[in-house]
This record gives C-alpha cells, structure tokens and sequence, in this order.
C-alpha cells in the first residue's frame, strides 16, 4: 500500500468516526468484585461472587493499605527489596455487563492497559489467553464469545508470584480497561506499522502498513 492510498483511508475512517459522532472506546473501570488468594473455578459463569470486595481500577492490591491502619510491608516478603517488601500473590477479578442489542452485528474487544502479571482472562466461561508480561497493555476480541440477552462475565486471573522484578512493581489491573465496539470494517487495533526503510542526503523512503 502506498502512504497516499493510506492516508486517504485513515482520513476516510476519521470522516465516519467525526460524522457519528461516536466513540468506540467505554471505559471498563467501574464495578468489578475482587478476590485475593485461590478460588477454585473462579471463572466459570455461576460461580458466586457475593462475598468478595467491590473494586473499581485502576487497581494495586500490594499497597491498598498505604493510607489504612494496616501496613502493606512485609519484611517476610517474597519480593523482598526489590519488590519493595510488598505482598504479591494470585488475585481474581471478575466484571458482569450488558450489552445493547442493535451492536450485535459489531465488533468487539477488550484492552488492557496493563495487568501485573501472567494474566488469565475468561469471557462467559471462554477461555482468552494468557498475558505474562506486566507492563504491556493486551486485546482479546470478544465478538464471537458475548450475549445480548444476558448478562456477561468477564475474569481475569492475576499470579504475581516469587521474585520477578528489580523494582516495586505492584499487583493487579493496575491501569484502565476498555471495552471497543466498532463496525465489521476497521483497522485492526496495534497493527499499523509507519518506517522509513531508506534515508539518505537526496531521498527518502516511507512504508505505510496496517490491517484493515
């Protein structure tokens, strides 16, 4: 594709997105319930959450008693200094929603800014993937996976476990969520690629990539 033909498209999708007047992107921050420690078949449908904590993200269960009475230090620490003596662990995360039913024929994803760490992410039972590394943001479609006339379940298992870090790196959904509905025809989110293959005193080269 030529950087013509691709600033052409992108202006084109800008001229939808102005004209609907819409924005694909809903922040997933409020409302979830949280569990620190194991639950067993946490991510299944009926699993009861009753009893565990309302949260809203971001979210850093190391340090969620700095301003309490209870200290988050722990000179027992598996992390010990370099985890600066906080608590890691496994915590469990889990959202219910609703969807509208005219975005049924929609695309749909999920984005995670970042998750510290190895995470596991369940929709309606449906088994996502896994993200290990911490400090990068993920994205699962979700289309095929969602209902329109019932709730919705999404969970997140989070294992912050031994010594994996030279700095406190905290624990959790510690940045935002997003939901992003967009229509069937769209440029795939993280797959637009801008270089410069050839530079010199006389010219210079420009590729333009993406997935639409």
């Amino acid at each position: 594709m030529t950087c013509k033909k691709f600033l052409s498209i992108i202006l084109t999708l800008l001229t939808f997105r102005l004209t609907a007047q819409t924005n694909p992107n809903k922040n997933f921050d409020d409302d979830w319930t949280f569990h620190l420690g194991a639950a067993q078949g946490a991510e299944q449908i009926k699993f009861d959450d009753s009893k565990w904590r309302k949260i809203d993200l971001p979210h850093d269960w190391s340090i969620e008693d700095m301003k309490g009475t209870n200290s988050p230090f722990n000179r027992d620490a598996i992390s010990q200094v370099n985890g600066g003596f906080t608590t890691g662990g496994t915590g469990w995360y889990r959202k219910n929603f609703s969807l509208k039913a005219g975005d049924k024929e929609k695309k749909m994803t999920i984005r995670f800014d970042g998750v510290y760490m190895n995470a596991d992410v369940w929709i309606n039972g449906h088994y996502l993937g896994n993200h290990p590394y911490g400090y990068t943001g993920f994205i699962y479609d979700i289309s095929d996976y969602v209902k329109f006339d019932a709730p919705n379940i999404l969970v997140v298992e989070v294992k912050n476990e031994g010594q994996n870090s030279r700095w406190f790196s905290g624990s959790g959904i510690y940045r935002h969520v997003w939901l992003s509905t967009t229509d069937a025809v769209h440029i795939v989110p993280g797959k637009t690629f801008i270089t410069t293959p050839l530079v010199n005193i006389k010219a210079a080269t420009i590729s333009c990539k993406l997935t639409l």
